[in-house]
């Protein structure tokens, strides 16, 4: 009997987000927010992402939604990795971050 292959409704691959931390008299350090992070999701999934406070969550969200321009890696919803503009503005209607609520 073989396996039925479900597509991925988003895959994450390689997703790398750094900054530029300016360390005075025109030299900068880059930070590394997000490095090298992989997942996919199939249709019907969940995915949580769970860690310490500071440790990337949101801005491997951002990234993902190209609120921040990926450093380097890619997404691909639907088969189709996000690369113009009407692509991304397609995903973020479809795509939520949700925060949790720390009192509850």
């Amino acid at each position: 009997m073989s396996e039925i292959k479900t597509p991925n409704l988003l895959e994450v691959k390689n997703l790398k987000q750094y900054f530029d931390i300016n360390m005075g008299f025109f030299r900068s350090k880059p930070l590394k927010a997000v490095d090298d992070v992989s997942f996919a999701i199939k249709k019907g999934e969940t995915l949580g992402l769970v860690g310490e406070s500071g440790c990337g969550k949101t801005t491997v969200g951002r990234t993902i939604l190209h609120l921040y321009k990926p450093t380097g890696g890619e997404v691909w919803y639907n088969g189709k990795k996000l690369e113009t503009k009407e692509d991304i503005q397609e995903f973020r209607k479809k795509a939520t971050m949700v925060f949790q609520d720390p009192y509850s």
